[in-house]
């Protein structure tokens, strides 16, 4: 009886053929079992599936179809027992197969088709809270649409669809965030991290923040919360889940092997940023070594989860066609770059000391990114140091020379931005370039008066500067962008941390700040010259 549905016609403009759909609900009052059939726009039975009382479990059906309208190309029709309509399950496979449609139709007791609904999938502009609509149908009579007509329409309205038109010119992407009891440290963290997938060339989509009492070791969210992800990225149309934390290995494989998504944590995105701004020799040789610790204990997990990666966004870099090699050879690839990049630091190290022969103070202009730490470069020293309003514009450390009215000069330094949870990977991995902050007489801590988090960002750079063992050098705090911060909040901040205000992009304060450098930093090695002269 079931291998006889295969030879059932169902003509192309049909939903479903009275004749199959009888020969449908007497299988399955025969067998109490329900009963799936896929059918194809030619109207040919592609597989015919018997579950249990409850529920049909689908085979694999291979790779979904490309394009903008995104749907399959078949649809699913269910017999059902009893007269429920579609579960949540029917409804989850119909997002996640990118179904056409998924129909349930009731065999009733005497074996005749009763009542069936509709479900199918929605534009994600559309205004309903799920991605899918349900239509329901005293008969199959009440259907009065060619199938055709209906699913043609449908895809007209996904391939007109505004947000989806944005997504086909970049990598759409889901943000997920997760705390253990810091709301507001995790709302700060994820607004950050849609500035680092902007600037990575993500379009963000949609935010998402879970509050949990410890993570999940196999997905970090838990499988409830992913399978929720899962329905929002195929309504949305998202590419991408970029997670607020470091994924171990492990979630990384499960997370990707579940969603079938690219799937992204914090340290990959500031890497791949880290990719397109490196313009050096040394800054490329830098990014590769930080991406090769990163991504070697996770080749284990190739090709299925990280193959994903091998192009775009995450995917970037001087080292991207050396990292789906074996361990051995990775970890030769590896102690290659610390080679080449310890040649490159003691290179750095003689113009150190030449500058050091000539008793020219340094000061190393340090803080979080996008602070504005160029611009108050290019302001001081007349330079074109690149500026952007992104986040870590400036990789390469940039050094220019400065001079007094005094006929005295310095060494001013332009270093890397920081950033909270700055992953000690790359900050191993920049070491010859933050050698410039450890050699420096004067730490110049540059700061965004206006950033909301400006706080935070004052602590995550000292935190940094601790890592690096300099949290006991001069350091003059600098409130910058003060053009954009309300006057009392500005003289609360000077008043608890101290420092001085400035706009380095109007030019205030600038004289005072200069006034500050030349005392300080000349009383400071003339204190240094004493002490070396005594000893």
């Amino acid at each position: 009886m079931l291998r006889a549905l295969y030879g059932r016609a169902n003509a192309p403009a049909e939903l479903l053929a009275l004749p199959l759909a009888r020969a449908l609900t007497e299988a399955t009052r025969a067998t109490r079992r329900r009963v799936g059939l896929l059918l194809d726009r030619q109207g040919r039975i592609e597989k015919v599936i018997v579950g249990d009382a409850h529920r049909v479990f689908l085979p694999d059906l291979g790779a979904r179809r490309a394009g903008a309208a995104r749907f399959r190309g078949v649809r699913l029709i269910l017999s059902s027992l009893r007269p429920d309509g579609l579960s949540d399950e029917d409804l989850t496979d119909l997002v996640l197969l990118q179904l056409d449609a998924v129909v349930t139709l009731h065999a009733r007791d005497d074996g005749l088709p009763g009542s069936l609904q509709v479900g199918y999938l929605l534009p994600p502009d559309d205004e309903s809270e799920r991605p899918w609509r349900v239509d329901a149908y005293t008969s199959l009579r009440a259907w009065r649409t060619p199938w055709l007509t209906f699913i043609g329409d449908l895809e007209a309205q996904f391939a007109r669809s505004p947000q989806l038109q944005r997504i086909s010119r970049s990598e759409g992407a889901i943000l997920v965030g997760v705390t253990l009891g810091d709301p507001r440290g995790a709302r700060r963290r994820m607004t950050e991290l849609e500035r680092l997938a902007t600037t990575a060339g993500f379009e963000v989509l949609d935010r998402t923040l879970q509050n949990r009492a410890k993570l999940d070791g196999r997905t970090c969210v838990g499988s409830g919360k992913l399978q929720e992800l899962i329905l929002h990225s195929m309504h949305l149309g998202a590419t991408a889940l970029l997670f607020d934390r470091e994924l171990s290995p492990s979630q990384l494989r499960n997370i990707a092997t579940l969603t079938d998504l690219k799937v992204l944590d914090r340290t990959q995105v500031i890497l791949d940023i880290f990719a397109q701004h490196a313009l050096s020799r040394e800054g490329k040789l830098q990014v590769e070594l930080a991406q090769l610790r990163y991504r070697m204990p996770r080749v284990a997990i190739m090709p299925t989860a990280m193959s994903r990666l091998t192009g775009g966004i995450g995917g970037r870099g001087p080292g991207e066609t050396k990292l789906e090699i074996n361990r051995r050879r990775a970890q030769e690839r590896l102690t290659r770059l610390e080679r080449d990049l310890e040649v490159l630091g003691r290179n750095r190290t003689t113009r150190r000391k030449r500058r050091q022969k000539a008793s020219l103070p340094v000061i190393a202009i340090v803080g979080y990114t996008n602070a504005g730490k160029s611009t108050l470069l290019n302001r001081l020293t007349r330079s074109d140091v690149l500026v952007e309003d992104k986040l870590f514009a400036t990789l390469d450390p940039t050094t220019r020379r400065f001079r007094f009215p005094k006929e005295r000069e310095i060494i001013l330094t332009d270093t890397v931005g920081f950033i909270e949870g700055l992953p000690r990977s790359l900050v191993r991995a920049f070491k010859s370039t933050l050698e410039e902050v450890e050699v420096a007489d004067l730490l110049l801590h540059v700061l965004d008066a206006g950033d909301e988090a400006v706080e935070a960002h004052h602590a995550a750079v000292q935190e940094i500067l601790q890592q690096l063992g300099v949290e006991d050098k001069p350091i003059l705090t600098v409130w910058n962008k003060a053009e954009t911060c309300d006057p009392l909040r500005l003289r609360e901040l000077t008043e608890r941390y101290g420092g001085l205000a400035i706009s380095a992009l109007e030019g205030r304060g600038l004289d005072r700040l200069l006034r500050y450098l030349e005392s300080q930093v000349f009383r400071t090695k003339a204190h240094q010259s004493a002490r070396q002269a005594s000893s």
